[in-house]
């Protein structure tokens, strides 16, 4: 029986940030010396993007997003300021559009849900209040200093729902983050796969869905 649940949050209640980093990725390619598609620079960021969040020193979602996008601008030759470039993300993180689904999901559930998002505290509280938003429980990375699928992540979740691992679902959009954190941790994991991806063989997943309503019938 499931008692309660963790949701990711950014592709999971709201949409993902995906088309506002390939813009960016887009602009720093138009400005680069060197030639490059937007799509190179995409990828060469999610690829430091990783590597910055994942170093010895925890540092928030924000400052992993500058630090990764500098080093890729001056790889590709780039001129200006991450900083600026990241505005139109960060604004992003604070007043994404809710996923379809999230609303009928949430008027339904009736069991306790703890957040457990990457994103930084500001951001994600401003991004709940913009829609309304309230849970039984909400953790971050920048609480727990560290992120998925850092086992600590799932460990204050189930702590702040005072419930066991064999007690809860995650539900979250990415198969390495989500599925195989909340796996690593003894929790079962529901895959929200919105972009049509096909899931990889060694992936652990009870169960998949397009988005959380898919949960309604799995809960009850």
């Amino acid at each position: 029986m499931i008692k309660g649940l963790l949701l990711d949050f950014y592709g999971t209640v709201v949409e993902d940030d995906d088309a506002i980093m390939q813009a960016t990725a887009e602009q720093v390619a138009a400005g680069a010396s060197t030639s490059v598609s937007g799509g190179d620079v995409m990828d060469a960021w999610a690829r430091q993007y990783e590597a910055v969040a994942a170093g010895p020193r925890f540092r928030t979602l924000r400052d992993c997003a500058m630090r990764s996008l500098a080093t890729v601008m001056a790889e590709v030759g780039c001129p200006g300021d991450p900083a600026n470039l990241c505005t139109a993300q960060f604004t992003y993180w604070q007043s994404p559009p809710l996923r379809p689904g999230t609303r009928e999901f949430l008027s339904r559930v009736t069991v306790p849900i703890c957040v457990v998002s990457d994103v930084d505290r500001a951001d994600l509280d401003a991004a709940m209040a913009h829609h309304g938003l309230a849970f039984t429980a909400v953790v971050t990375s920048e609480d727990v200093r560290a992120y998925k699928p850092d086992r600590a992540m799932f460990t204050r979740a189930l702590a702040a729902l005072d419930l066991g691992a064999d007690e809860v679902l995650h539900v979250g959009d990415s198969t390495t983050a989500d599925v195989h954190g909340a796996h690593a941790a003894g929790i079962r994991a529901a895959w929200i796969n919105h972009r049509g991806h096909t899931l990889p063989d060694d992936t652990p997943v009870e169960y998949e869905i397009t988005d959380l309503t898919g949960l309604i019938e799995i809960i009850r």
